[in-house]
Parts: structure tokens; sequence; C-alpha cells
């Protein structure tokens, strides 16, 4: 067994009778414990609710996240018009039971936050994250409330940060590092003023996962799901930079071959 046939989401303490199996040199019989673990890995759910306004660019983020360019086949449709009712489900390709699932904003709905949660499943979903390409505004964070009424997690992320990035650089005085701080700062004291005591706000680009805070949003992920799911969501998750690849080559590093 060649240290490539491991995945990359294997953590030997999470894989029943590897350990023993290694102890005892027996490949077959460890080759044979990752296989089935690999196999219950495919069968955990895990459902992520993707909510924004039409053209906020919740589809883009998707097939971001899921390895797709626009006009691929099975991609999210990315029309600035309205293209859902309610929601649409948009598996991993190689791992069904990840589902991706692109939700209209409340602001299209004309319904309330508890209503909306009720008309879209409210209960099947792991956590939200709530997008807008401008800022966050009065409905989002009635519908964030009601997620936190139901202890489930929430994030917010700003989208194409790339375009406020290139209509700032052409000024004299451009910098990257203080645009971002500011756009993100913004971002956060509104959502304060409208009641978010403590927003987590991540800024990214889905055309350059590598750049800004996608990293970081993995990151609380990773940190604030059940365990299980959290292996489920490192399994699939692109990777983009040199972070997220040694986080996944940490949680499998078989030090035991």
């Amino acid at each position: 067994m060649e240290q490539s046939d491991i995945d990359e989401n294997l953590s030997i303490k999470e894989v029943p009778g590897l350990k023993e199996a290694l102890r005892n040199k027996d490949t077959t019989a460890a080759t044979a414990a990752i296989k089935e673990y690999l196999l219950q890995q495919n069968k955990i759910p895990l459902n992520i609710g993707i909510i924004g306004e039409s053209g906020s660019g919740k589809s883009t983020f998707i097939n971001a996240l899921r390895n797709k360019c626009d006009d691929e086949e099975g991609a999210a449709a990315t029309d600035v018009v309205e293209t859902t009712s309610i929601g649409l489900p948009y598996p991993y390709p190689n791992s069904p039971n990840v589902i991706l699932w692109d939700l209209r904003g409340i602001g299209t709905t004309k319904s309330p936050a508890k209503k909306y949660l009720k008309l879209v499943e409210f209960q099947k979903f792991d956590f939200f994250i709530i997008i807008s390409d401008t800022r966050f505004r009065e409905n989002d964070v009635k519908l964030a409330a009601e997620i936190q009424k139901r202890k489930k997690k929430f994030y917010f992320v700003r989208s194409k940060i790339d375009n406020d990035i290139r209509a700032e650089e052409r000024k004299r005085d451009f910098s990257e590092k203080e645009t971002l701080t500011k756009i993100r700062e913004d971002c956060v004291q509104k959502l304060r003023e409208l009641g978010i005591k403590s927003p987590q706000v991540f800024l990214v680009s889905s055309f350059d996962l590598h750049l800004y805070d996608f990293s970081l949003l993995h990151k609380t992920l990773e940190g604030e799901l059940p365990s299980n799911k959290r292996d489920t969501l490192l399994f699939v998750m692109p990777s983009i930079n040199p972070e997220i690849i040694n986080r996944k080559k940490k949680a499998f590093k078989p030090n035991f071959l």
C-alpha cells in the first residue's frame, strides 16, 4: 500500500481497525479498513445553504467551490435574472452526499424570515453562507437572527472583491491591504448597527479563491463543524493554496507507514 493510495482526509484515530492492522503489519486489513472508512465518509450528508439576492455572485461561488466553469454542464446558472424558485441543489460530482444549495435571498421571496426558513426546510442544513456583492442589508440580518435562534451557524461572505480592487487600484495612493481592511470594517460596522453582535465577514473572489479570505473561511468552517462533518467538508474543498493543502495533509499524515 502506497501513501498515494490513502485519501487526503484520512486520520488513523478515526478509522476503525486501522491502527491494529498497521501494528500487526497487515497491509491487506489496513487497506480494507481505509476503503471502508472512505465509503462511510461518502455517506455522511453535508448540506450547505448559500443565500443571496440575484446577481450577488452566489452561483459563481457555488461553481468555484465545485470546481466547475460557469458554462459547464451541471454548473449553477449565473444569469443576472433570478434562476431559482426557492432553492436548487448542487451536489459535488464525486461526493453526492455534499450538497451546495443555491437559495434565493429573502428580499426576493417577499417572505418573513421565519416563513422563509420553513420554505427552504431549515433543519436539513448544517450551516448557511449569506452572500452579498455590496453591503449586507436588514433582510440579511433578520434571516441571520432567525438562524441563530435555531442554533445553527451562519457566515457572511462579501463577494466580487476583485471588482472592488480593480476599481481602487487606479488611485495614486492605492493600497490593497488598506482597501480590504476598509471593506471588511465597513461590512462589520453595518452589521453591528443592524444588530449582529460579532459578525464574521469573509472577503472572497470566486475567480481567485486562493486570494483574500477564502482560506480563512475554510479554516473557520473546519473549526466549528462536528468532526465527522469537518472531515466531509475537508474532503471536497478545492486545494487552492498551500495552507489548505497542508491542512489536508496534516489531517491524514500517515507517519505510521
